[in-house]
């Protein structure tokens, strides 16, 4: 097989390999062999801008299914839980030992997540192979640094090839702080090349600066993840950054909170900066839909409740104490969302009581019980009404009733709350809270909730908390904060070692360059 085919399978098995619930979508931004072997290109050899579409096609597989990215980043911590159900959402105890904290170096998730997220980083150096102009160049350059990230924040070793190493090599590996480094280097060098105005779903200099305020802010983090401190220097980085993005006057916190995640959110949101999702409407071959986001929504409704393709999955759950970290006002815990609520019944944001249908009818479980989600829940559900009832459900995404798969609704990885949000934490970081005050209470307001009175890092962490759960934030933010390893509900202390997930060990038998982390 050529080297240009296997880039073809790359980009490819990166959507088609999601899950077996993704099998029948119809994607029309695959790569044709011609686009790779250079025949539907003007100059013959590779089509740099397929390969390019490529490598954004495979952050899909990472990012759009409940058993990636979201699942590591969600279900270790406060937020969310994924209850055994009886017979259902066993998988092997996989959810469990998330939530508890007592997973292994065989866990499938994990090791999925590696493997997918390296994917993305190796499609990207590949492109570099093919002389790509210089924003191409920059592109493939910004997306290798964006799921480095990812797997840095995760895994602390992340493997890597030069642009000019045999791609049949075994790969090198950065560690720490070096790969943080290697991270931050490559943005600054990048980002003049990367278009100032390009569409949500690209690279622009606005995502760069965005991933390079998480790197500053999360600098210390990367050192010592025990005890991490917060050098000033970096702080003033982050604030720095953000009011480069405020300054542009280009975003704005959007009025309805749920239109960010709305299936025309590419549209009605003014907060977006990067997504995966729609891509430039001219040309739509060149692009994505949000196929995986219908699994934020199916994932937690119950079997009854009226969504696309035939009801919910009756899964996952947060918790009441984080349920409680809400005001009752606050329009962000649970809220009626026009189109939605008035014609098909369900609510958007927290869940809890009785749920209805079209028309307002009070809907009722398989057993005929009425179908009122309940407060508690448990690791392992096993009388049949508590498996059916049990736990708070969360719809963060706007269901989408015009289609099955896939889903309009763009996947958001950062958006403008974000830039506000880091900015009032760096200021809360360095004794400068009163500055932070203002824009934390922003948001609130946007919320429709009580300004608070101050700053505080507790308080800042709640409201994190608050504005961006379900979104793939909270371990990140519990580890940054100190607070990852102490007990909450269905989770005892951990131990350090869960601060890092192991490396898989078929990646460790796959490339001696990789060494397990403590404790595992």
């Amino acid at each position: 097989m050529n080297y240009s085919k296997k880039l073809l399978l790359i980009g490819i098995s990166a959507v088609t390999m999601v899950s077996c619930s993704k099998l029948d979508e119809k994607l029309n931004s695959q790569l044709t062999e011609a686009e790779v072997s250079g025949s539907g290109s003007s100059g013959g050899g590779a089509d740099v801008a397929a390969l390019l579409r490529g490598a954004y096609i495979s952050v899909y597989d990472p990012y759009s299914n409940q058993d990636g990215i979201f699942a590591l980043q969600q279900h270790p911590t406060d937020e969310t839980i994924g209850p055994t159900r009886g017979p259902d959402w066993d998988d092997g105890g996989t959810w469990r030992v998330l939530h508890s904290h007592q997973w292994d170096a065989n866990h499938p998730y994990i090791s999925n997540a590696y493997r997918n997220l390296l994917r993305t980083s190796f499609t990207s150096t590949d492109i570099l192979r093919f002389s790509p102009s210089a924003q191409q160049a920059a592109e493939a350059r910004f997306l290798r640094a964006f799921t480095g990230f990812a797997v840095l924040d995760g895994w602390d070793q992340v493997p890597y090839r030069e642009d000019t190493d045999n791609p049949n090599e075994v790969p090198k590996v950065r560690k720490g702080t070096a790969s943080l480094d290697y991270i931050i280097a490559e943005l600054n060098e990048v980002l003049p090349n990367l278009p100032d105005n390009g569409f949500a779903f690209q690279a622009t200099k606005n995502a760069a600066r965005v991933l390079l305020m998480k790197c500053y802010l999360n600098k210390g983090v990367i050192a010592n993840r025990v005890t991490p401190t917060f050098d000033p220097a970096d702080m003033n980085r982050v604030i720095t950054l953000a009011d480069n993005i405020i300054a542009q006057n280009k975003y704005s916190l959007t009025t309805n909170y749920f239109d960010n995640f709305a299936p025309t959110n590419n549209v009605l949101s003014k907060e977006l900066i990067f997504t995966l999702g729609h891509r430039d409407p001219a040309a739509p071959n060149a692009g994505l839909n949000g196929n995986g986001v219908m699994f934020q929504y199916h994932e937690s409704l119950h079997y009854n409740s009226p969504v696309a393709n035939g009801g919910g999955w009756n899964g996952f759950a947060t918790l009441s104490d984080f349920y409680d970290k809400f005001n009752a006002d606050d329009k962000r815990r649970e809220t009626s969302y026009p189109g939605v609520t008035d014609v098909h019944g369900i609510k958007v944001g927290m869940l809890i009581g009785q749920q209805f249908g079209p028309g307002g009818v009070a809907l009722k479980d398989r057993k005929g019980n009425p179908l009122v989600f309940k407060r508690e829940v448990k690791l392992l559900e096993t009388d049949p009404i508590a498996i059916e009832l049990n736990g708070i459900r969360v719809v963060k995404y706007v269901p989408d009733y015009g289609l099955q798969f896939p889903t309009s609704n763009d996947w958001v990885f950062y958006r403008y709350t974000d830039v506000l949000m880091m900015k009032a934490e760096a200021l809360a970081r360095t004794g400068r809270a009163a500055q932070a005050l203002p824009i934390v209470n922003s948001v609130r307001t946007r919320a429709g909730t009580t300004p608070l009175g101050s700053i505080t890092l507790d308080n800042m962490l709640d409201e994190l908390g608050r504005e961006f759960y379900w979104e793939g934030h909270r371990r990140s933010d519990l580890i940054r904060f100190g607070k990852f390893l102490v007990p909450w509900q269905e989770k005892a202390q951990s131990g350090p070692e869960r601060l890092l997930f192991p490396i898989p060990n078929r990646s460790l038998a796959a490339n001696p360059n990789l060494v397990q982390n403590p404790g595992y």
